[in-house]
């Protein structure tokens, strides 16, 4: 495999570029290649065992996308603009802990794991999950499962900028609200998925109002030589 060579600088100026877009230019369409690219930087991003405890769903329905406005504040100027608009879903317990399906279905077929390296791999999981991490509930599963649908949300948008492309990461919905819509309008089991996050992708219409601000990077990183 090529070993990648993409400047520091390149990489830098991405993530300068990069800002939590408000309005898109409704104009401009991105294309069939740039949003797969953008996709399949997601299905490559790592998760806590490699479970990928995620599922994303491409909103360009324009009756689905204003079903969203009511209850999703944060997101109705995105929802009207965006080239691409994606919801990030996270699967719930029934799908993450240990001995599910979904488990057991990684490991065989995915992972191809031999019977002897499976069992030793879901007794580590199932170890992990009840001593290491204490997930113990529901809500603990669920929240530990989007911790990683979010290291996919992190590289589609540092993947779309390094191509120049516009992102905003949205949480600004009712989670509760919002699942009786999903379960209807979306076709999603929210038996077995929750939101996470919205995000959408397009064009900027304008150039940022204000520059990028950061702490110093001698207040958020201790060294210990």
């Amino acid at each position: 495999m090529q070993i990648p060579n993409i400047s520091q600088q390149d990489i830098l100026h991405a993530f300068q570029f990069r800002h939590a877009c408000k309005e898109f230019d409704s104009s401009q369409k991105l294309s069939e290649e740039d949003i797969a690219f953008i996709l399949e930087t997601a299905r490559l991003s790592p998760s806590s065992f490699g479970f990928e405890p995620w599922h994303f769903v491409v909103v360009q329905n324009t009756e689905l996308r204003e079903l969203l406005k009511p209850v999703a504040w944060g997101a109705p100027l995105k929802l009207d603009t965006a080239s691409h608009f994606i919801l990030g879903l996270t699967m719930k317990a029934p799908m993450t802990k240990w001995g599910s399906d979904h488990t057991n279905r990684m490991m065989t077929e995915i992972k191809q794991l031999p019977q002897e390296a499976k069992e030793v791999y879901s007794q580590f999981y199932k170890t992990f999950q009840e001593s290491d991490f204490d997930l113990d509930t529901d809500k603990k599963l669920f929240d530990w499962a989007a911790k990683q649908t979010y290291i996919a949300l992190a590289n589609m948008m540092t993947a779309a900028a390094l191509n120049g492309i516009d992102s905003c990461p949205i949480e600004g919905f009712h989670q509760a609200k919002i699942e009786p819509i999903l379960k209807e309008h979306f076709a999603i089991d929210t038996d077995q998925y929750g939101l996470s996050y919205m995000v959408a992708f397009g064009q900027r219409k304008e150039a940022p109002k204000h520059p990028k601000t950061r702490r110093p990077i001698e207040e958020i990183v201790t060294w210990r030589r």
